[in-house]
């Protein structure tokens, strides 16, 4: 017979950006036992591409020796951009070949659709953040972090206009860094339309510098609310468990 952890299902190994700020590292690890908790007997592993080891080649390769054929590899990314088209394959293909590593979609839209997972936990942060339901808000942006890629940066656009649908009121995006328009802008220019109480949604996976940075500038321009990173949220949980699945 099987070994038992050989019998429980292909390891899941979830692949960060990784950042030299500990607060994202420890995001990443939060939402593989998040993961894990609620499904008993896969093994699932956090891994980064840059700043934090073990890497996903590192992590395969020990999979690899422990007995594993395969694996899946679930991006915990937003966007499927650089990252997903080319860091990811290169550390599938530098594993080597004794391990079969199947990559999941990206947490984002992975089509026309937005996943209504994704946008529950959007709104379940921007709820804790205003202190209730965001019933009384005027308009919402949607702070990403931004890419150069323009099909990535249109799939924030989906997220912004089901997101703001949902809420009944505009959402706007802005980005941290490689596109504009920036947080504190987006901001300022729905206040000088009329909008009195206008919050901000992270479209961030894990703090870190970009979040703060977008804190201190949404705040300045005047933002009632700042939502914190997704992390750990049970519906981010239940979308890596279905990215799983599908693949």
């Amino acid at each position: 017979m099987r070994p038992a952890h050989l019998r429980a299902g292909p390891p899941v190994v979830l692949v960060a950006h990784g950042s030299r700020d500990p607060r994202a590292a420890e995001a990443t690890r939060a939402l593989a036992r998040a993961v894990a908790d609620t499904w008993p007997g896969r093994a699932v592993l956090p891994s980064w591409l840059d700043h934090t080891d073990p890497g996903p080649a590192e992590v395969l390769r020990g999979l690899a020796a422990a007995g594993h054929s395969r694996a899946v590899l679930v991006p915990l990314l937003l966007t499927a951009a650089y990252h997903r088209k080319v860091d990811i394959p290169a550390a599938v293909a530098a594993a080597g070949a004794d391990i079969e590593a199947r990559v999941t979609d990206v947490l984002g839209p992975a089509g026309a659709g937005v996943d209504g997972g994704l946008l529950d936990g959007l709104r379940r942060r921007l709820a804790e953040a205003t202190g209730d339901e965001p019933g009384g808000l005027d308009a919402v942006v949607l702070a990403a972090a931004g890419t150069r890629d323009p099909a990535a940066r249109a799939s924030v656009g989906r997220v912004a206009a089901a997101f703001g649908a949902g809420l009944g009121v505009p959402c706007r995006v802005s980005y941290a860094s490689a596109a504009p328009p920036e947080v504190g802008g987006a901001v300022a220019r729905l206040r000088a339309a009329g909008a009195r109480r206008v919050a901000v949604a992270a479209y961030f996976l894990a703090p870190g510098r970009f979040h703060d940075g977008v804190r201190a500038a949404a705040r300045s321009a005047g933002a009632v609310a700042v939502a914190e990173p997704l992390t750990d949220l049970p519906e981010l949980a239940d979308l890596v468990r279905r990215r799983v699945v599908a693949a």
